[in-house]
């Protein structure tokens, strides 16, 4: 099975969001964090997580891009359940049963997103809208370090100790 697992390219997502996912976490979308969320304690950095982080499922802290990677049953199950368990403690799911139901249903929606090749990007962007909070998930096409135009080089200083 896939799963999008977190990934830093740079070091912007400690800077910008509430709390950042380290890299190497399974994610989800987790747009359920943000479904009632009053709009006055909504600050900067949860508004930036809000239209484009996905939700790392160990430190449910913010990643900006994952990759689709492959992940074992077992794994897969675990991460059910600590999800699970994550929504009776902090969401208030009526109890570990139906949070484990909506924990896996939350996977495999997730699962879904992942047909690609292992290694895709995927970047995530949500919008509030009259029906409510959109979402779409997008590939992200890296730019080839051959594309581009070289600006800087190395070179000795004029005493040669560079």
């Amino acid at each position: 099975m896939r799963l999008p697992r977190a990934i830093r390219l740079d070091q912007s997502d400690p800077q910008v969001f509430p709390k950042a996912c380290p890299p190497g976490e399974w994610a989800i979308p987790g747009t359920f964090v943000f479904a009632d969320l009053p709009a006055e304690s909504v600050d900067n950095k949860l508004r930036l997580a809000f239209g484009s982080a996905w939700l790392g499922i160990e430190s449910f802290g913010f990643t900006t891009l994952v990759e689709v990677a492959e992940i074992d049953e077992a794994g897969f199950f675990r991460l059910v359940e600590q999800l699970g368990r994550h929504l009776v403690t902090q969401y208030g799911a009526p109890g570990l049963p139906e949070a484990l139901l909506a924990a896996r249903a939350e996977l495999e929606d997730t699962a879904g997103l992942c047909d690609h090749k292992l290694g895709s990007l995927l970047a995530i962007e949500r919008e509030m809208t009259e029906a409510g909070i959109t979402e779409r998930v997008r590939v992200v096409q890296p730019q080839r370090a051959k594309d581009h135009a070289r600006i800087w080089t190395i070179t000795d200083d004029e005493n040669g100790s560079g």
